[in-house]
This record gives C-alpha cells, structure tokens and sequence, in this order.
C-alpha cells in the first residue's frame, strides 16, 4: 500500500466531500493540473488506498431504517465466518473483537420484526452462542475517516 502524502490526503479530504468534482476542480484546490491529479488518483486506487466510490444514501428512504449494533458472543474462534455474516444482506459490517463478544455487527433493517428475523440468521451460523443487540433511536452523525495525519 502507497504512503500518502499532504497533498493526497487533501485530495482525500475532498474526495470523501464529493467524489463527483472533476480532476481540474481537485488540481486547483491542491495547486496541480488535473493530470496530475488524476495520475495521484489512480495510483491511490491501485495501491489500495482509496478502496471504493460510493454513494452515500439516506437509508430511511430505502426504508431501511432501523439501525442496530449487534454483539455476538461465540463458543469458537469467529475469524473464520466472514462469508457467513456477508450472506446476511442486512449486515452492513462485521468485525471480529476483543473485549466480552467475539463479533460486531451492524445491521439494518425497515422493522424490528425484520432486525428479529436477523438475529435468528444470526444465530444460525456455527459457534454463535449469543447475542446483544442495541437499536439505535437517533443517529447524531456519521462522519468519513479523516485522512489529516495525527
């Protein structure tokens, strides 16, 4: 994987306001032409740093609203299950732990009835031995990783 330098952090930082805006747009921001620019994107690309271009939507409108965090507890190592929580649609993230639960998801789903449906899927996936749900009520923000160093 590339470093990335001020300048291609600033391209980030832009980027992940709107990958919509144009090398030349991007080029006078950052003070380089837009081939430049497009040559410091597409290496991004290539050494992994940018992994994707996505449209960020509003899931209340795909009725997708309920947003909940779920902690599965397991019998055995769950590094391993990868492909079994991504064969779960509604699960938007899956990370494997430490602490008291071995996995962490989030899932989204239109209806409780629907997020209850899930955590039976859930515990169908061998090792599972529990889980801890916590149902969202107000999202204050979500915000895209900064690409400022520390």
């Amino acid at each position: 994987m590339k470093n990335v330098d001020d300048i291609d952090r600033r391209l980030l930082e832009l980027l992940q306001q709107d990958a919509t805006r144009s090398y030349a747009a991007l080029g006078t921001a950052v003070g380089l032409s837009a081939g430049a620019v497009h040559e410091r994107v597409r290496k991004m690309r290539e050494g992994g740093v940018i992994r994707r271009t996505s449209v960020d939507v509003e899931p209340a409108a795909l009725g997708q609203g309920v947003l909940a965090f779920i902690m599965i507890d397991s019998s055995v190592w769950m590094g391993d299950r990868a492909a079994d929580f991504a064969a779960i649609p509604e699960v938007q993230e899956a990370h494997v732990v430490a602490g008291d639960a071995s996995v962490l998801v989030k899932v989204r789903t239109s209806t409780t009835t629907r997020l209850q449906d899930v955590l039976r899927r859930i515990y169908d996936i061998q090792g599972v031995s529990g889980t801890r749900a916590t149902v969202v009520l107000e999202t204050f923000f979500e915000r895209p990783l900064s690409p400022k160093s520390e």
